[in-house]
């Protein structure tokens, strides 16, 4: 790609900011910028808004074979760009090659789930208990959708609701991350103008939360927000909405569990367990924040888990072997260092635990974690492993649910339906058994409970999510009215 990535993306046209101030995107793992981009402002955000809310009325009324079209040109596009796009999640996601090529491929992934969507607009035909009236219900685009972009994740979980959100017959705006605006955002722009896409479909709009963040909310435009972050601030952007009673998707944060009964298989549950917890370093909202492992095998667990953790190579994501790579920004940093040295602070005991290498920061083991600890009530989002100690299943069970998150989890056993029985009483929108908490597939219910969101992503469930029904109903004679 020779896109430089420094303007906006506006009803199709790449334009400079309006704004005085700008966004500058520094490589995670080298500190160093990528480039400077002039921030949106207000009047920017309206005319993306206005350019979108133009194109929606066309692009609902294309027919459903030229937008699967559309969609089947992204497909070759994503094909064609694969390791371009694989090279920017690296240069500014801090990815690893590795987890660089999983976004890679469920993001295609993604996309095709969203083309088949415009001939999966299907509505019904009713029975009336009134004589001579049949019942339609018409399933429709809800219109112009915002979508607000995560870092971690950036180009599958933006592209997540604004694939969808087209195959439906809706146009978007979307708001990147400031630590990601371009795999966020403006490389999804990029792909989709490569794709053909019509002008006005897709708007990126790069600015300060500080600057355009309420109004991207409150603007009266998006009939729905689609965000994808930190509980905090979803709390807030649904406060918002909440005052226009507009529809939102929110995927939030997790404090995931992972479960090991006694019966595991130790080997196998630590190759899961080291896969769930490091992963891009932890920094996924699916991440296993904490595991929760019988007594009758703690001992041989930790002991085999430390192990391997010791054996994974850290440092350049830019590496084919390296696992551990660098931490988004030197806040994250900080804050992850902060809540370490408390968790140490009220006792657990640190089974292995590296240095800090600028924004890089080795796997660190922590046992003799109890729930109430720091680092067992928090997200971590770093490569920090909690193992806390239980007596038996039920105890695990209880522990697994005292947290107000329930996104994912996990449940290792020897016997499968032991493991469905456990997931059912485990709070959480979604739970795997004999498998780790990080699990994403485009056609299956994807959301949490409690603190972790609300609404659902993927296949039906995104269609639903997307779209709003409307019943027609048609007298065939006139009725009779008591007077």
């Amino acid at each position: 790609m020779t896109q430089e990535f420094t303007k906006q993306f506006i009803n199709g046209e790449w334009i400079k900011g309006s704004s005085n101030s700008t966004i500058d995107n520094i490589n995670p793992f080298t500190t160093k910028p990528i480039n400077a981009i002039p921030s949106a402002n207000e009047d920017d955000l309206n005319k993306a808004y206005q350019s979108a809310e133009n194109a929606q009325a066309i692009w609902q009324e294309t027919s459903p074979s030229e937008r699967q079209g559309y969609f089947m040109n992204l497909l070759e596009v994503l094909k064609k760009e694969k390791e371009s796009i694989i090279d920017w999640l690296v240069q500014e996601s801090g990815s690893t090659r590795i987890k660089a090529n999983v976004e890679y491929n469920i993001t295609y992934n993604v996309v095709k789930e969203a083309h088949s969507f415009p001939t999966r607009m299907t509505g019904s035909i009713l029975p009336s208990d009134t004589k001579g009236k049949e019942n339609f219900v018409y399933r429709n685009p809800k219109g112009v959708i915002g979508v607000i972009g995560p870092w971690n994740f950036p180009l599958y979980l933006a592209m997540r609701s604004v694939a969808p959100a087209l195959g439906a017959g809706n146009t978007v705006v979307l708001k990147p991350a400031s630590d990601t605006p371009i795999t966020s955002g403006l490389l999804i722009a990029d792909l989709l103008e490569r794709a053909g896409f019509p002008k006005g479909t897709i708007n990126v709009v790069v600015g300060k939360g500080s600057e355009i963040g309420d109004a991207f909310i409150t603007h009266p435009t998006p009939a729905m927000l689609s965000f994808t972050g930190s509980t905090e601030v979803g709390s807030h952007l649904a406060e918002l909405a909440g005052k226009d009673l507009k529809d939102t998707a929110l995927e939030l944060g997790g404090n995931n569990a992972m479960i090991i009964l006694d019966d595991a298989d130790i080997d196998e549950a630590v190759n899961s367990a080291v896969f769930g917890n490091f992963l891009h370093q932890g920094e996924i909202c699916m991440a296993v924040n904490r595991l929760i492992v019988d007594e009758k095998i703690h001992d041989k667990f930790v002991e085999k888990f430390t192990e391997k953790v010791k054996q994974l190579k850290v440092g350049d994501p830019n590496e084919l072997e390296t696992v551990v790579g660098p931490i988004i920004n030197h806040s994250q940093l900080v804050r992850i260092q902060d809540d370490l040295k408390k968790t140490i602070d009220e006792g657990a005991t640190v089974q292995t635990q590296g240095s800090v290498h600028g924004n890089v920061m080795d796997p660190v083991v922590l046992s003799d974690v109890t729930n109430d600890m720091t680092m067992a009530q928090n997200e971590i989002f770093g490569p920090v492993a909690v193992i806390i100690k239980v007596k038996d299943e039920a105890a695990a069970i209880n522990v697994a649910n005292d947290t107000p998150y329930g996104l994912s989890g996990s449940v290792f056993t020897g016997d499968r339906w032991r493991g469905l029985e456990v997931a059912k009483k485990v709070h959480t929108g979604m739970i795997h058994v004999n498998d780790q908490s990080v699990n994403d597939e485009p056609h299956v219910a994807f959301g949490g409970e409690k603190n972790s969101g609300l609404g659902r992503f993927g296949g039906s469930w995104a269609l639903d999510k997307f779209t709003t029904e409307k019943w027609i109903s048609v007298q065939a004679e006139y009725r009779q009215y008591p007077f």
